[in-house]
């Protein structure tokens, strides 16, 4: 199923092409040379003073770690994010050795996030970024440091036909439009003119 963008301007097809489907095909794989392209592209990220914050936990479908985070996962994302092929968890090392804050972690971290996702799409691999899931509990399961912030889960995969979802609810998200505020509530000043 394809959900293109419907933009005031022509984007990349990488881009108007991306969606969040929750339907994966718990048969596929995700092959090694795969995830380690989609965490380079992370890695390759723009960091403020290329302090590179992020850090990543990689679980594949099968392993101790993608159970581990299967089971944390809250609400919805319970139902249909252990069918995905992987996780990548990302999370934000939020301050500096000196114990100084690192004010733009969140966003280095996010960037790594969007490069990520943009490469497994360019890729054929489906990404659904989810933030229900419980961080304390991850956090303990992987003994992460106080300073380490949980922020979304990556789930990747083959994406399926939206009927395999079993839930009512999942389905009707599953074949919604794809919408957005329009530039005009976005830009609070100099929006070009077309």
């Amino acid at each position: 199923m394809k959900k293109s963008a419907e933009s005031s301007a022509p984007i990349h097809p990488l881009l108007a092409e991306r969606w969040s489907p929750r339907s994966f095909d718990k048969s596929a794989e995700i092959s090694d040379i795969d995830l380690t392209a989609i965490l380079e592209a992370g890695r390759w990220a723009p960091s403020s003073n290329n302090l590179q914050p992020w850090r990543f936990i990689v679980a594949k479908r099968g392993d101790a770690h993608f159970e581990t985070i299967s089971k944390h996962l809250s609400g919805f994302n319970a139902m249909w994010a252990p069918t995905a092929s992987a996780y990548i968890l990302v999370g934000a090392i939020t301050v500096n050795e000196d114990g100084s804050a690192r004010p733009l972690a969140f966003y280095d971290a996010g960037l790594a996030g969007a490069f990520m996702t943009v490469e497994a799409n360019h890729r054929g691999i489906a990404v659904h970024q989810v933030a229900g899931f419980d961080r304390d509990a991850v956090g303990a399961e992987f003994d992460l440091p106080a300073h380490f912030s949980q922020i979304a889960i990556l789930v990747l995969g083959t994406q399926a036909p939206a009927d395999h979802l079993q839930d009512a609810t999942l389905l009707e998200r599953e074949k919604s439009p794809r919408v957005r505020l329009p530039l005009t509530q976005l830009v609070i000043s100099g929006l070009p003119t077309l």
